[in-house]
C-alpha cells in the first residue's frame, strides 16, 4: 500500500464518495442493491485508497453528467402492480422512475427492489392489501419510512437500517391493510446471491490488508521487553535510585 493509498479518508471524502455513487444511481450505472452496498462501504472506508475502489468503475466528479430523466407532473399515474386472488411479482432487473402502487386483494404482489434502477433519491411506494399480502424487498442498509393504517392486518419492516445521519437511500411506503400484511424486508430475511465485483474483491482485500498490518503491530508491542517499573510491587520489593 503506497502513502497516498494508506492516508486516512475524511468524513468530508467519504460524503464526496457517497455523492458520486447517488449520482451514478440516478445516471442508471447502479441498482438500488449496488448503490446501497457501496454506500456502506464508503462510510466504512478506514484509507484513501479503500474510498477509491468503491467508485473505481465510475465517472470522476465533474464529467458531463447524462441527462436526468425528465421531472414527472405533478399527479402523474403511479406504475400499479395488482393481485386479485392471485400473484403480482417484479423481480431483476427494472427501472424506476416515477411512484409504486401495489394492490393485493386475497393474493399476493411481491416487489424486489435490489436489483432495480432508481432514478432519484426515494422510492415512494402506496400499499394497500386487503385479505392478501405485499411484500417489499430491499438491500439492508436503505433508510425506510413506513406509515399507514392496518385493521386486523399488520404492517411491518424487518430491515437492517443504516446508522442515523449517513445519506443512504430512502424507500417510502404509505400502507393500508384490512385482514392482510404489508411488509417490508432486508436480505438478512430474503438472502440472494451477489454477482462477482471486482471492487468488492480489491475492497475486502485492502480491509484484510489493513487488518493485518494492525495485528503486526499489536504483536509487535506484546513482543516489547516489560519494564520492570510498570510491574505491581509485591510486599518486600524496594526499588532502588541510581
Amino acid at each position: 500500500m503506497d502513502d497516498l493509498g494508506g492516508m486516512r479518508a475524511s468524513d468530508a471524502e467519504r460524503e464526496a464518495a457517497v455523492e458520486q455513487l447517488r449520482v451514478a444511481s440516478v445516471e442508471g450505472r447502479l441498482t438500488l442493491g449496488e448503490l446501497t452496498e457501496r454506500t456502506e462501504a464508503a462510510y466504512l472506508a478506514v484509507t484513501r485508497a479503500e474510498l477509491a475502489v468503491v467508485t473505481s468503475d465510475l465517472p470522476q466528479a465533474g464529467h458531463a453528467p447524462v441527462p436526468a430523466p425528465a421531472g414527472h407532473p405533478e399527479g402523474r399515474k403511479r406504475r400499479w402492480f395488482v393481485a386479485v386472488m392471485g400473484d403480482s411479482k417484479r423481480r431483476g432487473k427494472w427501472r424506476i422512475e416515477r411512484g409504486i402502487g401495489a394492490v393485493a386483494v386475497m393474493g399476493d404482489v411481491v416487489l424486489d427492489l435490489r436489483d432495480a434502477e432508481v432514478r432519484g433519491n426515494v422510492v415512494d411506494i402506496a400499499a394497500t392489501a386487503v385479505m392478501g399480502d405485499v411484500k417489499i424487498i430491499v438491500p439492508d442498509g436503505v433508510d425506510v419510512d413506513l406509515e399507514g393504517v392496518a385493521i386486523m392486518g399488520d404492517k411491518k419492516v424487518r430491515v437492517i437500517e443504516a446508522p442515523p445521519g449517513t445519506n443512504v437511500p430512502v424507500v417510502r411506503v404509505k400502507a393500508f391493510a384490512l385482514m392482510g400484511d404489508v411488509k417490508v424486508i432486508g436480505d438478512s430475511h430474503e438472502p440472494v446471491k451477489k454477482s462477482w465485483a471486482a471492487w468488492r474483491e480489491q475492497w475486502h482485500e485492502l480491509r484484510g490488508e489493513l487488518k493485518e498490518l494492525r495485528g503486526d503491530f499489536r504483536g509487535g508491542l506484546r513482543e516489547l521487553p516489560d519494564d520492570p517499573r510498570d510491574r505491581p510491587r509485591r510486599h518486600g520489593d524496594h526499588w532502588r535510585g541510581h
